[in-house]
C-alpha cells in the first residue's frame, strides 16, 4: 500500500467573481514508487504539491537507509513541488518496527536519523508509512511520534504520517476483521497524531486487497464512513489529506504447490485493467453506490473481477475533500493512474 508542498493544485470549491476571495487550492500529495512513478511525476510536476517517493527504511536498529531518483529531485526543485520521502518499516515487518518503538537504543537512534536525513537530504519533510503495528504499541508509536516531531522539526522539515482508517472500535465479526483491526488499523491515535504532527495522510483505500475477496479498492461509502469517524473524534479537517486511489485490482483464480488453488487478487494499473477487460471482451459498468467502475465475468466456467479507479472515480471520492473542507488528498500511486484524470484536474 502506499505516500509533502507550494506549487499548489487549484481546485475552486466555489465560483469566485471580482472582488471575491480566490478559491481555495487543494495540496496535493501523490505518493511515488519505481520508474512508472518517476515517469508520470516527470510529465506532471505542475499539477504536484508535494511528492512523496517511498525509498527510505527504518530496520529494527534505527538506521535509515535508501535514496531519492535525481531526476525526481531535481524536477521537484525545478517545479517547486515540496520533497516529503516516506521512511517505512520495510516490508511493513512487525517485529522490526516494534523493536524500534521500545528498545531504548534504538528509538533514540531513529529519532537521530530522522533529523540526519533531513538535513543530509535537504528535504522539505518526513512522512512515516509504519504499518503492521499491533495495537499493543499503540502509546509506543504514539509517543514515539511527539519525540520524532520535535527531532524532525529541529532540522527544518516537516513531520507528517500515513495511517491506516478505521470506521470505528468495533473490530468486527470475523477472524479476520480481528486480524486486520489489531494488527493494521487500531494502533493509531488519530486525534493524537493530529495535534503532534504538522498533518495525516488518511489511507482511505485497499478496502479489498489481494487478500480479501472481491471489492472496490475504496467504495465510496466506506470512506465517507472512515473521514466522518476521524472527524468525530476532533481531528481538524486542516490536518487530513485524504487518501484516493489512482490503481485498480484484478481477482482471478490461481494455483501453486504450497497454498494450492485461491482467488488472486493484484494491484494494477488502470491502463492495465484496461486491457484485461478488453482481451477479455468485456465492459466495466458504473457503481453509483460505491462510485467506481466494475467487471465480473466467467472465463473458462470461472468468475474474474475488476474493480477499477478512473477519472470519474477519483473526481467523485475528491468531493468528499471538498465538502469537508479537508487540506487535501494523498494519492496512491503514481503511474497507476487513469491519464484523462490529469486533465480532469487542470
Amino acid at each position: 500500500m502506499r505516500y509533502l508542498a507550494l506549487a499548489l493544485l487549484a481546485i475552486p470549491l466555489a465560483g469566485c467573481t471580482l472582488g471575491q476571495p480566490a478559491p481555495q487550492r487543494l495540496e496535493s500529495l501523490w505518493y511515488a514508487r519505481g520508474e512508472t512513478s518517476t515517469k508520470s511525476f516527470l510529465a506532471h510536476a505542475d499539477q504536484i504539491s508535494i511528492v512523496s517517493p517511498q525509498v527510505f527504511s527504518l530496520d529494527s536498529n534505527g538506521v535509515i537507509t535508501g535514496g531519492m531518483d535525481p531526476r525526481m529531485v531535481a524536477t521537484a526543485r525545478e517545479h517547486h513541488v515540496q520533497l516529503v520521502p516516506l521512511v517505512m518499516n520495510p516490508g511493513f515487518d512487525q517485529p522490526s518496527i516494534h523493536r524500534v518503538l521500545t528498545v531504548p537504543e534504538a528509538r533514540s537512534r531513529a529519532i537521530r536519523s530522522l533529523a540526519a536525513l533531513c538535513r543530509d537530504q535537504h528535504l522539505d519533510g518526513i512522512q512515516f508509512d509504519i504499518e503492521n503495528v499491533h495495537v499493543r504499541d499503540k502509546d509506543a508509536f504514539t509517543s514515539f511520534t511527539r519525540e520524532s516531531v520535535d527531532s524532525v522539526h529541529h532540522a527544518g522539515c516537516t513531520l507528517s504520517a500515513a495511517v491506516v482508517p478505521r470506521t470505528g472500535e468495533d473490530p468486527g465479526p470475523t477472524s479476520y476483521h480481528k486480524w486486520i483491526y489489531e494488527n493494521w488499523r487500531a494502533v493509531y491515535d488519530y486525534k493524537a497524531l493530529a495535534d503532534t504532527l504538522d498533518f495525516i495522510s488518511y489511507m482511505t483505500y485497499a478496502q479489498h486487497t489481494g487478500g480479501s475477496p472481491a471489492g472496490p479498492v475504496a467504495g465510496y461509502p466506506w470512506m465517507k464512513a472512515s473521514l466522518e469517524y476521524v472527524l468525530s473524534l476532533g481531528v481538524p479537517p486542516s490536518k487530513i489529506s485524504l487518501g484516493i486511489p489512482a490503481y485498480s485490482d484484478w481477482w482471478f483464480p490461481a494455483y501453486d504447490s504450497v497454498g494450492g488453488s485461491k482467488m488472486r487478487g493484484s494491484d494494477i494499473s488502470y491502463p492495465d485493467a484496461a486491457t484485461v477487460l478488453a482481451k477479455s471482451g468485456v465492459a466495466a459498468r458504473w457503481d453509483d453506490v460505491q462510485k467506481a467502475p466494475t467487471a465480473a465475468w466467467s472465463e473458462h466456467d470461472v468468475f474474474q473481477y475488476v474493480w477499477m479507479e478512473d477519472k470519474r472515480a477519483f473526481l467523485a471520492k475528491l468531493g468528499l475533500v471538498t465538502s469537508h473542507h479537508l487540506r487535501g488528498y494523498s494519492v496512491w500511486v503514481l503511474g497507476s493512474e487513469d491519464p484523462a484524470t490529469w486533465r480532469a484536474l487542470k
